[in-house]
């Protein structure tokens, strides 16, 4: 089983700042699964809009948390690092629920399992939970692409 700190996350992901989606690892195993957090925190840009009067994080970031989540395990399945010269972009997000709103001081686990891959195409089964509860689910589907 593999664990990164946010060092390590950010040699496997494009991302930065504000739309840099996952704080730590918690375990990975190649080629299989893996469990991510993020920690949200008030100061998230987001909440300045949606909403002021109850910030709730927008559901299509936590998809892409958990697409960010399935980028790193596709990586370390491929034996590749992010570069310069191709991008993994979102191909489709079906069967996507969302259960629980996700808030300020929520810690949003991360838990992706690819479901298959074939030629550069990658589909995942994802689920976010908060305190153990289901915050939301989809299956993924991202695709390489060079750039």
């Amino acid at each position: 089983m593999i664990e990164m700190d946010i060092n390590e996350v950010i040699k496997h992901l494009p991302h930065r700042y504000p739309f840099l989606l996952v704080d730590r690892v918690v375990t990975m195993e190649i080629g299989k699964s893996i469990h991510a957090y993020k920690n949200v925190t008030i100061n998230e840009p987001f909440f300045q809009g949606h909403f002021p009067h109850y910030p709730v994080m927008p559901g299509v970031l936590i998809m892409e948390a958990l697409a960010q989540a399935a980028g790193i395990l596709s990586f370390k399945s491929a034996g590749e690092m992010p570069s310069e010269h191709s991008v993994f972009y979102f191909a489709g997000i079906d069967k996507a629920r969302f259960k629980k709103p996700v808030t300020a001081g929520d810690q949003l686990h991360l838990h992706v399992e690819i479901a298959r891959q074939m030629r550069g195409v990658w589909k995942y089964n994802a689920v976010a939970r908060v305190d153990g509860e289901v915050a939301a689910e989809a299956e993924l589907m991202c695709a390489k692409r060079d750039i």
